[in-house]
């Protein structure tokens, strides 16, 4: 139940996709005023060390953001998501990986609040002290036990009892490991839960790209959500490989996106593609629509 560690997968290229969108979701929120909550059911450790033990056995880093660390062409939203990286590497060495919490931390304004949920014992430790870290350096105490708050417990379970945030503006990060197959039917009760619960939440679901048919059919449950409308969009940067085992892809899909995100995607992934990928079967896919009736199949625009 607890054998999965982000840190070995921390910066490959299911990583660049994720943090890469959820980083232009904050940026939408952040236009306006009102604050808003963002939430992390599966938070992990917070930020990784690409040279420490875990990240370096599988080095995946080198999959994903360390082809994009020396590059002087980046698009605007890959600038801004490898700009973040910097931060945290400041001798211009890539030695350290944020994962999602920091992202959103760097993000989120001081008016923001940030709920992280991480049932792995040690992780959920690592991550509480790697927030307090941040928070010292940044807000100060004051801010402290208000803008971040850390659940060492279940996020599919704890959800519930944070929504609708007060301000009625939010977004939800949902990305489980998909190790045991359940998490795929976890996702879509949470979300019919959430969306009766704060509709108009944004709620960005990370999966991978697997032969597995919970893989495959994770995108089509999720199309026919009664929320206002759904963003997918995803990465691969190989095909499959002769065994089938082995994580060449990931995807998100977005239920009521930004507006502004369909085109920011459309114009970014055919640059992301030749820029990570491994064989000529790389390829993405980006896809919109609306919900519809249940037993419909859905379509895409």
């Amino acid at each position: 139940m607890f054998s999965y560690r982000h840190a070995f997968h921390a910066g490959n290229h299911a990583d660049v996709l994720k943090h890469m969108v959820l980083i232009q979701i904050l940026r939408y929120l952040n236009q306006k005023d009102v604050p808003y909550m963002a939430i992390d059911t599966h938070a992990g450790a917070g930020m990784y060390a690409l040279d420490g033990n875990f990240a370096s056995k599988n080095a995946e880093y080198e999959t994903g953001i360390s082809r994009l660390w020396t590059r002087k062409d980046l698009p605007e939203a890959v600038a801004d998501y490898v700009g973040l990286v910097r931060e945290m590497n400041e001798n211009g060495r890539l030695r350290h990986y944020p994962g999602s919490p920091y992202c959103i931390q760097r993000v989120m304004r001081e008016q923001d609040r940030l709920r992280l949920f991480e049932m792995h014992p040690t992780e959920g430790n690592v991550l509480e002290a790697n927030m307090r870290q941040l928070e010292s350096h940044g807000e100060g105490a004051r801010a402290r036990g208000k803008r971040i708050q850390v659940q060492k417990s279940d996020g599919f379970q704890g959800l519930r009892a944070l929504l609708p945030p007060p301000s009625r503006r939010g977004v939800v990060l949902i990305d489980p490991p998909y190790e045991d197959k359940a998490d795929y039917r976890k996702v879509r009760d949470v979300l019919v839960d959430s969306l009766a619960r704060f509709a108009t939440g944004t709620y960005a679901v990370w999966y991978p790209v697997l032969n597995r048919m919970e893989s495959r059919q994770l995108p089509d449950k999720l199309k026919l959500l009664p929320a206002k409308d759904w963003l997918h969009v995803t990465l691969s940067i190989s095909g499959p490989s002769p065994d089938g085992f082995g994580l060449r892809g990931s995807g998100m899909f977005i239920l009521n996106p930004p507006w502004t995100l369909e085109k920011t995607l459309r114009g970014v992934m055919p640059w992301l593609v030749e820029a990570l990928r491994a064989d000529d079967d790389a390829g993405f896919l980006v896809e919109s629509g609306v919900p519809l009736p249940s037993g419909t199949k859905p379509k895409a625009r």
